[in-house]
């Protein structure tokens, strides 16, 4: 692609959600969602495959439905109250109808059809903005409007999107839709405390962003995009397979690495909000998630790949991939459990 067409879209991306934070008012948060929607789709479809194609317009589609709701529901508040506040969402109808639509816009269950489906088509940067960046400006609604939303609500999206994510990703073999499923199933994590301490889903979403974009960056540098071409990773880079393993842990959440941490706070949260059996249910989706990392796991370091000894040997080749990101959201991936009273000291 054009580096100044890239560059045009990536800070139109960037508009759209410093737009959608920035206001208070309904028109201008869904011109930020639109604006957010129309530069990431010449992103989805610059690789002129089918498959990226079909993608796009899947996430197209999807995406325009979500703003159609959301524009419906306001102007619906707007007509009944005469308020266009973001934080005055009083109407009971159009609240429900709101959080649908911004579920639907970040693929929270039960309306996460479109997640995997669209991740499967896309280049691996292309994914890694649509499970982070693309999240922000939807939860910065959802947060502005969780007063107004039933509390019920809210805890079921969370459970559901849990469970779902976690029992999707177990018979995938596609790296892709796993990491669908898992931003599915960390989407439940921060919703599902967003009424009790909205800190901790800024901390839940942080920690979520730090381990997703090393994961997404270390499949990139090793163009692994099935479980099976996992197992020769190993090969390429030694210590680059040791890393992606921990990280996948983390991601499962296994102390004392950093994806421990939010999960620990949600769940001591649930407890202290007398609500033992949601804290059960959801130590138990986090299991379901933890399995397939294993998997992916398994097969990058205790499995060895049948190769010939004819084959290039693939160390000797060389990178135009850029290591110091993936050096950063690695190290940040791997040791922040260490120093978690601070930060969310520096969250509350």
């Amino acid at each position: 692609m054009n580096p100044y067409v890239l560059t045009i879209l990536l800070s139109s991306l960037g508009l759209g959600t410093t737009l959608t934070f920035a206001s208070s008012h309904w028109l201008l948060a869904w011109m930020g969602l639109e604006i957010n929607t129309l530069a990431i789709v010449p992103l989805m479809a610059q690789h002129h495959h089918p498959r990226a194609v079909e993608a796009t317009t899947k996430y197209f589609l999807t995406q325009a439905t979500a703003a159609a709701m959301i524009l419906f529901a306001s102007t619906t508040n707007a007509w009944i109250t005469g308020e266009w506040d973001i934080n005055n969402m009083s109407n009971p109808i159009a609240s429900t109808m709101i959080i649908t639509a911004l579920a639907l816009k970040i693929g929270l269950a039960p309306m996460h059809f479109w997640m995997p489906e669209v991740m499967q088509g896309l280049d691996l940067l292309t994914g890694l903005i649509l499970s982070t960046w693309q999240k922000l400006a939807p939860l910065a609604l959802i947060v502005l409007t969780a007063q107004a939303i039933d509390p019920l609500l809210l805890t079921a999206l969370g459970l559901m999107s849990t469970l779902v994510g976690g029992w999707g990703g177990l018979n995938q073999t596609q790296l892709r839709k796993v990491l669908a499923y898992s931003s599915i199933a960390h989407m439940g994590w921060m919703i599902i405390v967003l009424q009790y301490a909205p800190q901790l889903t800024l901390l839940a979403l942080l920690t979520y962003i730090f381990m997703t974009s090393a994961t997404f960056l270390t499949l990139k540098a090793s163009s692994a995009t099935k479980v099976n071409t996992l197992a020769i990773t190993w090969s390429k880079s030694p210590v680059l397979a040791t890393t992606t393993a921990l990280v996948l842990l983390s991601l499962g959440g296994l102390p004392p690495l950093t994806g421990f941490m939010p999960k620990w706070l949600i769940l001591q949260e649930l407890a202290k909000q007398g609500l033992p059996l949601t804290a059960t249910i959801m130590a138990l989706a986090a299991l379901l998630s933890l399995y397939f990392y294993l998997r992916l796991c398994y097969a990058m370091t205790l499995t060895i790949s049948p190769s010939v000894a004819t084959t290039t040997t693939p160390w000797r080749t060389q990178t135009t991939q850029a290591s110091l990101p993936l050096a950063m959201f690695t190290v940040t991936a791997l040791g922040l459990l260490p120093v978690s009273p601070a930060i969310v000291t520096l969250v509350t």
